[in-house]
């Protein structure tokens, strides 16, 4: 039997319900649906969070990442980053 199907009476699981709307809402819904949401959802979490909250999630983001890559790779985004802010900058004027 299909996995994606309920054994008992061959209903979608949860996970193929799941899984079929959000196909069914990225056909049907721009790039700006999602940043609005985004928007919405980033509202909702300050209002729920202290600052405390955001110096963990930050601090285990930053431990995750620095497992995974290497010297060069901040070599790197340091320099483009410091080009883009030279570039702000030159646009500042």
């Amino acid at each position: 039997m299909n996995k994606d199907r309920n054994e008992k009476n061959g209903s979608m699981t949860v996970e193929e319900a799941g899984r079929k709307g959000g196909e069914e809402t990225s056909r049907t819904h721009d790039r700006e649906f999602y940043q609005e949401i985004g928007r919405k959802g980033g509202e909702a979490t300050a209002e729920s969070h202290d600052k405390e909250f955001y110096q963990e999630i930050g601090r285990k983001g930053g431990e995750a990442t620095s497992e995974n890559h290497d010297k060069e790779f901040y070599q790197d985004i340091g320099r483009k980053g410091g080009e883009a802010r030279a570039e702000q900058r030159d646009n500042d004027d």
